[in-house]
């Protein structure tokens, strides 16, 4: 049987619930299918405020994927060090920061040209 083709919307909606799921704080969307060159059409970018808040995120964010679309990343990098984790959903790469992490690269920035929406949380 044929695995059903998962729309980056509902990905994007699963990813940014299981950030908020463990309170990820700062959760960014940044659309890169107007750009040029780029690696992937969406950046979500959010922080928490430890190694053990990153991680529950990026926990939080696989599990959530994988039980709700059956998906699962392709690649997972910097799970080791928990300063900034990078889930490779193929079109959407999800970063999970520590604040002064986030700071100090300044990714959105550095794709100033993306469009981007803001999700405000309430906590």
């Amino acid at each position: 049987m044929a695995k059903e083709k998962i729309s980056a919307d509902q990905l994007i909606a699963v990813i940014i619930s299981g950030i908020e799921d463990v309170k990820g704080k700062g959760i960014s969307i940044l659309d890169l299918r107007e750009i040029e060159n780029t690696v992937c059409d969406y950046f979500i970018i959010c922080e928490g405020t430890s190694n053990t808040q990153v991680n529950a995120i990026v926990n939080s964010i696989q599990k959530k994927v994988s039980k709700e679309l059956k998906d699962n990343p392709w690649h997972v990098e910097g799970a080791d060090n928990a300063e900034w984790v990078l889930l490779d959903y193929v079109n959407i790469a999800v970063h999970v920061f520590q604040k002064q992490t986030r700071e100090y690269y300044d990714i959105e920035s550095l794709w100033g040209d993306a469009k981007t929406t803001v999700i405000e949380t309430n906590y």
